[in-house]
């Protein structure tokens, strides 16, 4: 058979291939501003996110474009030599294009057009000047294409881990702004840069939300309101910064409602995010006010509550000195007393009413005020007085209570 008919052993055929593919590589070298010039306006006809940055900063997208081909070429010639630069060079340009905002799929994009553009040259080289080894362009087509799709893979893995890395620190940011915000730690002049990274406007009208409890993690806000959250798991709560707009804090925590377990405080309306950490205090005190088995309290509506949960020292000395002879009584006489007191406060001073409530008589409600009166030396009947033991009786709620049997019916 002759000589010219005998096809070429794979091996023989592959190391051909090679040699081809690196004397047409050689001169690209030469060539790298061309292809540079080419596939940056090829970017800039195609690709808005690089349209925009060439429109920016020209030279250091030309740069990064040719650096890009430099090492792709390079790596062509000499594999072992220069991979491990090209792989380096493609993760770089993956993590900086992610950090500029880039979508991957335009990134992934210019690496295709790179490779196409590189493989033409390397066809436009072997036609020209080689025209008989054209047969091997098929062998040299995987070769150049593989190389591709794997730096394409170093891209995308590049971007991919940068772009948590950035998402992980603009969620630290945002967490670290929410709680230094709601300790009332940022500086007034930090206050634009936390709007902006907090996407909330730094004269708003806001409320603190602080819920503890079950479902706290789910804490439901009317539509179209925006908050940020923190939680602080020490505490076992989660705060919350709430833009109210024209939105008023009582229809706020009218709209949170009442779940079973699930206990919320909820601040005054406040202007400007300076006033946050003020009213993160006084969310927390409506917290404290809140009833062990949950609700919601909405701090405007319990102020007198709100007084003495803020200082508990006085608090409980106020307790013991209105309070003290009727709480040294025997736990079910101390209990009728208490709650006859308190159901008559909450009846606006309407004994029927408070009769009504406690499934007893009017008359039996008279009698055990007037033994309150006796006891604790206040008359119901005088105003000072009258607010002592609301205050008293306020402070006395919020103090962990012993558990006690059930109250007897009658006197």
């Amino acid at each position: 058979m002759p000589a010219h008919l005998v096809r070429p052993r794979p091996r023989a055929q592959a190391a051909d291939a090679v040699a081809v593919l690196r004397r047409a590589a050689r001169p690209l070298l030469d060539q790298l501003p061309a292809l540079t010039d080419r596939l940056t306006w090829q970017l800039y006809e195609q690709e808005p996110a690089y349209r925009a940055a060439i429109d920016a900063e020209p030279g250091v997208v030309r740069e990064e474009i040719q650096r890009s081909l430099r090492h792709s070429v390079a790596s062509l010639l000499d594999p072992a030599r220069h991979r491990d630069a090209a792989r380096a060079c493609s993760a770089r340009i993956g993590a900086d294009r992610a950090a500029h905002g880039f979508p991957l799929d335009a990134v992934s994009h210019a690496f295709r057009l790179g490779g196409a553009l590189v493989w033409q040259a390397l066809v436009d080289e072997v036609t020209l000047r080689h025209p008989e080894d054209a047969h091997l362009l098929v062998h040299l087509a995987v070769d150049v294409w593989n190389f591709v799709d794997e730096h394409c893979t170093h891209v995308a893995d590049s971007y991919r881990r940068a772009e948590r890395e950035l998402t992980w620190r603009r969620e630290n940011r945002r967490r670290i702004l929410t709680a230094a915000l709601l300790d009332g730690a940022l500086r007034i002049a930090d206050l634009p840069d936390a709007a902006t990274a907090l996407d909330l406007p730094e004269r708003g009208r806001y409320a603190v939300v602080v819920a503890a409890g079950t479902g706290r993690d789910r804490t439901e806000l009317p539509a179209g309101l925006r908050a940020v959250w923190h939680t602080v798991p020490d505490a076992g709560t989660r705060r919350g910064v709430v833009l109210l707009g024209d939105l008023d804090a009582a229809r706020l925590a009218a709209a949170l409602g009442e779940r079973p377990g699930r206990r919320l405080g909820v601040s005054p309306a406040v202007e400007g995010l300076a006033a946050v950490g003020g009213a993160r205090r006084l969310a927390e005190t409506a917290l404290r006010i809140c009833p062990a088995g949950g609700g919601t309290v909405l701090l405007d509506e319990q102020l007198p509550a709100a007084l003495v949960a803020a200082a508990p020292a006085l608090g409980r000395l106020l307790t013991d000195r209105v309070l003290g002879p009727l709480l040294a009584l025997p736990p079910a006489d101390r209990t009728l007393l208490l709650d006859t007191l308190t159901a008559w406060l909450d009846c606006d001073g309407s004994a029927q009413r408070a009769a009504a409530r406690l499934y007893c008589h009017r008359n039996t409600v008279l009698n055990r005020l007037r033994r309150c009166e006796q006891l604790t030396g206040r008359s119901l009947a005088r105003p000072a007085d009258l607010v002592e033991l609301g205050l008293a009786l306020s402070a006395y709620r919020l103090e962990p209570q012993p558990v006690t049997g059930p109250a007897p019916s009658s006197p």
